[in-house]
């Protein structure tokens, strides 16, 4: 299968299965298609009016030489059978610290932190069974990876401390290496924490949803005044003393601003250089859900983030853009590749209670429980479900041209969108491909300067 497209001035053809990306001409665009088109005598005899004969032959010939590199119309070369009888380990945890937040976010799936349920905090018991079910459960993997999440998990600190300091201990007992994330709205992101963070969390998500009268609309506080002022020199101050560690700067996009790329801009005004803003996924009803007759307006703003991403490229306000970040050179196997976050296999949300979830935003939907810490995954036919979504498995995604990159899309975005694990969020599908042939265009223009 081969995909060809034009954007941004760059004409461009991968072939699917290979991962090979190439940059082509008018000439090849034409002669690209189904596997028999450079078969079709009409066709053919039609650009050689228009190119000349030697033109087109040389072009063919090029053509049939990538093809039989296996650059061109490859073989699908996945073992299907094979890949779902791989056993998984678990091997990254989102450990739901709090179920209470300091801020009212318009949009927010999980109902102010609470996830539809009572608010609560985790018992440092309740974490220290969390850290050794990973460890426990991780099989020969070593690295392990925790995500202190919430609602907001900056409200039960003094516990993520406690677990640092208990997973440290762990990791010389077990041989497993945990790394630390954290997922904050800043609000009550002080000084001292952020000295702390800096020292022990590998990464942290700091969220803001860029200009102030765009963040101010939808993340107030719980007296409903906007939160732009009180969490603005928060971030600025953590990403100063970030320094060359890893972070993120995350915001979300709605219906009610579709110009989004003015607040990735705007956030990169700030000097923030690691960058992600998402769409909102929620009901149609919703004022702020993404419609399909948004497309053409969301197209148009990845396309200008892109400019604005290469006019900086080399300047002191240049910035990384999550999903223009594609590696082409060294991607996921291809069980990951076909099967994505893993979630309810290789990763697993855990409860305040310690309830296990598939994923976090499962995280309330009881029929979704896998089970608990102190028995283990005990739901396996719903842990098999999440083991059969893969994109083998989904009708639209077997002859989409995109699978391997997004592979499948999001679980949780297909159940709700949906009520099926194995049918994709149409809307998130087709911002995805928009993603990624923006992306590869940039590489394409940044390969040729």
């Amino acid at each position: 299968m081969v995909h060809k497209f034009k954007r941004n001035g760059v004409i461009m053809a991968v072939d699917v299965n290979s991962g090979a990306v190439h940059v082509i001409d008018e000439l090849v665009y034409q002669l690209l298609g189904s596997e028999n088109v450079i078969d079709d005598k009409s066709h053919i005899n039609h650009l050689n009016n228009i190119y000349g004969f030697d033109i087109v032959q040389e072009a063919i010939k090029e053509i049939k030489e990538l093809r039989q590199e296996g650059l061109l119309y490859s073989e699908d070369y996945a073992d299907t059978n094979a890949m779902k009888h791989q056993p998984s380990v678990i091997k990254a945890m989102c450990l739901h610290v709090a179920h209470d937040c300091n801020l009212s976010c318009e949009y927010c799936f999980a109902a102010e932190g609470t996830f539809h349920g009572n608010r609560e905090m985790m018992s440092f018991e309740t974490g220290k069974k969390a850290l050794v079910f990973l460890a426990e459960n991780s099989g020969n993997r070593k690295h392990l990876e925790v995500d202190f999440f919430g609602g907001e998990p900056l409200l039960n600190f003094s516990l993520i401390r406690e677990l640092v300091d208990f997973g440290r201990g762990l990791e010389k007992k077990t041989g497993k290496i945990f790394r630390f994330t954290l997922t904050t709205n800043a609000l009550a992101l002080t000084e001292d924490k952020m000295d702390y963070i800096n020292e022990h969390m590998d990464n942290i998500v700091l969220s803001i949803d860029g200009r102030k009268e765009v963040n101010d609309n939808l993340r107030k506080t719980l007296s409903g005044n906007g939160s732009y002022d009180l969490i603005q020199p928060n971030i600025s101050k953590m990403v100063q003393k970030r320094g060359d560690k890893a972070y993120f700067v995350r915001g979300t996009f709605t219906a009610k601003h579709l110009d989004f790329s003015s607040d990735v801009v705007h956030l990169a005004d700030l000097g923030y250089d690691q960058i992600s803003v998402e769409p909102v996924v929620g009901p149609a009803e919703m004022e702020t859900t993404l419609k399909e007759a948004h497309l053409p307006i969301i197209e148009k703003e990845y396309e200008k983030l892109s400019e604005e991403y290469l006019k900086r490229k080399n300047t002191k306000n240049k910035f990384r853009f999550f999903h223009f970040m594609l590696d082409l050179q060294q991607g996921p196997c291809m069980k990951k590749r076909s099967s994505g976050c893993g979630a309810g296999t290789e990763y697993v949300a855990v409860t305040p209670e310690g309830e296990l979830y598939p994923c976090h935003q499962f995280v309330g939907q009881h029929e979704f429980s896998l089970g608990n810490l102190d028995t283990g995954i005990t739901n396996k036919c719903q842990q098999h479900k999440f083991e059969n979504a893969t994109v083998y498995d989904k009708t639209d995604c077997v002859q989409c041209w995109a699978k391997y990159y997004c592979s499948g899309g999001c679980h949780a975005n297909a159940y709700f969108m949906n009520h099926d694990l194995n049918k994709p969020y149409q809307m998130g599908c087709q911002m995805e491909k928009i993603r990624l042939e923006t992306a590869l265009t940039i590489i394409a223009r940044e390969s040729g300067e």
